[in-house]
């Protein structure tokens, strides 16, 4: 036997070697932070492109209403905030007040029936009044009789309720704009599975604030995206190193004679002639 193969291992390489499942379970989160990443940077674009397509619905010139036969086909995705125009009769006596927070301060969207001359009825939404002006009969002056044409962004149907808070039909509290729940609280058939949001061109003096739609899509995926690289670059460069000062790292063994000038400074043992440098 060789004095190399008596030579004790250092101490210190054992200590910087990770264990095996460590490094496994380093290097799958590291691959999930990239996946994470990459997601990100795919949800951006079609965030940015989503964006696109709604500019460039808002800005088109208002269209006519959907046929009906096509209302089961209407989605968010491919219809909501679609410039169109609609005419009709609005029934005043069937007005909804949706609970609303808006530039203007606290009150009500004025959800009002348009009934159209083909039998079918459109909900839309007026526009915005206080709360002081919540009573009907302080706002009889904005109220159009005959015949009258909106214009508007077309609006999905809000199912159930708001944030945390249910619509509650039966006690005329209403927190989001629910067609269906409203159609059927107000007595009202064959009714667009949509609503209409109008413009402030389509107000008339004295009746609710227009115009008011807020268009807005959050878009911090960039951030997201750079969040998720940074961990995994952190985790990487925590491996190398790592990696680097354990596994990867080399010894050189040199051997001093027992005797030699700087024994009696180095020794520590039997094997005080030999010592582990790393490189």
């Amino acid at each position: 036997m060789s004095q190399r193969d008596n030579e004790p291992r250092s101490p210190a390489s054992a200590a910087h070697r990770p264990s095996l499942w460590l490094t496994v379970l380093s290097l799958i989160a590291f691959v999930v932070l990239m996946a994470l990443g990459v997601w990100q940077v795919e949800r951006r674009a079609w965030k940015l492109a989503l964006i696109d397509r709604v500019e460039q619905r808002v800005h088109a010139p208002a269209q006519p209403l959907p046929s009906r036969t096509s209302w089961p086909t209407i989605s968010a995705a491919n219809d909501e905030y679609r410039h169109v125009d609609v005419s009709g009769r609005f029934l005043h006596d069937r007005e909804t007040l949706v609970q609303a927070v808006t530039e203007e301060g606290p009150g009500y969207w004025v959800l009002t029936p348009l009934q159209r001359d083909d039998g079918t009825t459109v909900l839309i939404n007026r526009g915005f009044v206080p709360s002081e002006r919540r009573d009907p009969s302080t706002r009889q002056g904005g109220n159009p009789d005959g015949r009258v044409v909106v214009a508007g962004l077309l609006r999905v149907t809000e199912p159930k309720g708001g944030f945390l808070r249910d619509n509650v039909p039966q006690h005329n509290r209403w927190y989001s704009r629910d067609v269906a729940a409203i159609a059927a609280a107000r007595d009202l058939q064959n009714v667009a599975p949509f609503f209409i949001d109008a413009d402030a061109g389509s107000q008339s003096a004295g009746g609710p604030i227009g115009g008011l739609t807020v268009i807005r899509f959050p878009n911090n995926h960039l951030i997201y995206a750079l969040t998720w690289f940074a961990l995994a670059f952190m985790l990487a460069g925590r491996l190398f190193v790592t990696f680097r000062g354990g596994l990867f790292r080399r010894q050189r063994f040199v051997h001093e004679p027992a005797g030699g000038p700087d024994a009696s400074a180095r020794r520590t043992g039997s094997d005080a002639g030999t010592i582990v440098e790393p490189t």
